[in-house]
């Protein structure tokens, strides 16, 4: 099947650029001496893992849902972090998982000793309070967050049984990023390797990034590892992996014009299929717009919902919109397609796979009993 063919709307997924993350991913590991795993929350498109095999198993989960889906898509290593677990859920989880990190003193007073006896490898989420996130919704860092322990609440003792520290102050950033979070994390953490099997750096490390300083974090990493030699170092990022391996394809559907602002409407919604562009917030690129310039068209998108907030803008193209054109909306693969939800029931846009040789096939169609199911 041609691309061209393809009804919009639908998310596309190139094999060839995931290869080309997972090579860089597998190469940093190698010449770093670390484990990098998936993180669930940044992709669970577990239809395109036939590749994600071929590179890697081992994965990071934050419920139950993601950790059940690893187990039977991966089959690696399970490291899991959840903010709380509860008595109901603590039983599941102890008999999915490799690695079960504790956010609190009192989660890990609670089931530290169940977890040793269910042979999990226990961890401890740390704070190192170092802020390098500018946005304040995805910066745990921040005072008052409820991720992790503060070197004071642990009062320079760590409890015996604790078998690694975690810690995730990152998000799609650079190794000199790492760098200073890694320095706060042993300063203030340091006493405590002695007593260590592993360490996780958490996420947020965008090194297949174009411009990323790869070279600078093998660095960092090796730095580390040559330091405290016994520890196992985990890494688990979220878009690293999936970063720019995919799109969203619409077409225009009508051109409506209110008071100046030229609205071109999508059979796509921001609030349901792309809402990081509202939460960030953030402007994807769309490789049909060209640079602003007097004289060109310039709309705005608006999605197809109900919700009055449903636009994001502005872009420059180099002629007027009309219906049935159609637009990328570049980069919708890594935290989009898991965050995509129904509102409105407004059809979901298909999942398209397009191989190494050009070939494409559908991974998922969506339909009425989708949404109904959902409510059901």
């Amino acid at each position: 099947m041609r691309i061209e063919e393809i009804p919009t709307p639908y998310y596309i997924v190139y094999e060839e650029r995931m290869r080309r993350n997972l090579e860089l991913i597998t190469r940093v590991e190698r010449e770093a001496g670390v484990n990098i795993i998936m993180a669930f929350k940044a992709n669970a498109l577990w239809r395109s893992f036939d590749v994600v095999r071929e590179y890697n198993r081992d994965f990071t989960a934050s419920s139950l849902n993601e950790l059940r889906l690893g187990n039977e898509e991966l089959g690696g290593e399970a490291h899991v972090y959840c903010p709380v677990y509860t008595p109901a859920t603590i039983g599941e989880f102890l008999s999915r998982a490799t690695h079960l990190t504790f956010n609190s003193l009192s989660q890990w007073e609670k089931y530290g000793d169940m977890t040793r006896a269910a042979g999990v490898s226990p961890g401890l989420r740390v704070n190192p309070q170092c802020s390098v996130i500018e946005t304040e919704m995805y910066n745990p860092a921040l005072p008052g967050s409820r991720f992790g322990v503060t070197a004071e609440q642990l009062g320079g003792v760590l409890p015996v049984g604790i078998d690694g520290l975690h810690f995730h102050a990152l998000c799609e950033s650079s190794s000199y990023d790492l760098a200073k979070v890694l320095e706060a994390f042993e300063e203030q953490f340091g006493y405590c390797f002695r007593q260590l099997k592993w360490v996780n750096f958490g996420g947020g490390h965008l090194m297949t990034r174009e411009g990323y300083d790869v070279e600078h974090l093998i660095g960092v990493l090796r730095g580390f590892r040559d330091r405290y030699p016994w520890l196992k170092v985990v890494l688990e990022p979220g878009s690293a992996w999936m970063w720019r391996t995919g799109d969203l394809v619409t077409s225009v559907l009508d051109v409506v014009e209110n008071q100046g602002v030229k609205t071109a409407i999508i059979d796509a919604s921001f609030a349901c299929h792309m809402p990081d562009c509202l939460e960030m917030p953030y402007k994807p690129a769309i490789t049909e717009s060209v640079p602003v310039a007097p004289g060109l068209p310039v709309y705005r998108l608006g999605g197809n919902s109900c919700l009055s907030g449903d636009f994001v803008g502005d872009w420059a193209f180099d002629r007027l919109l009309e219906p049935g054109d159609r637009l990328t909306l570049e980069d919708m693969n890594h935290y989009t397609t898991v965050k995509t939800n129904m509102f409105n029931g407004i059809q979901h846009p298909a999942m398209v796979m397009c191989a190494s040789d050009g070939d494409c096939r559908y991974l998922r169609k969506f339909d009425y009993q989708d949404y109904k199911n959902r409510m059901d």
